[in-house]
């Protein structure tokens, strides 16, 4: 065996997988904890654009919380 060979990984992954012949999987298994611990917010574009940070949004949603606390009292 020559030195090139020796340092080459022996590739064991196949072109294609076919996950119907697999067993054993859950669909779906870490959904739950997963959204426990994420909270994704998907803005319009409009809305993206008035707000481009996370920053801004969180400030101007603080402040609408104030104002509508003021509101409520």
């Amino acid at each position: 065996m020559n030195k090139e060979n020796e340092n080459e990984l022996e590739d064991e992954l196949r072109p294609e997988y076919y996950f119907s012949h697999m067993t054993g999987g859950v669909r779906g298994k870490y959904a739950e904890r997963y959204k426990a611990v994420t909270n994704l917010v998907l803005l319009d574009p409009d809305v993206a654009q008035a707000f481009p940070t996370a920053e801004s949004v969180n400030e101007t949603l603080r402040l609408l919380m104030q104002i509508a606390q003021r509101q409520s009292t």
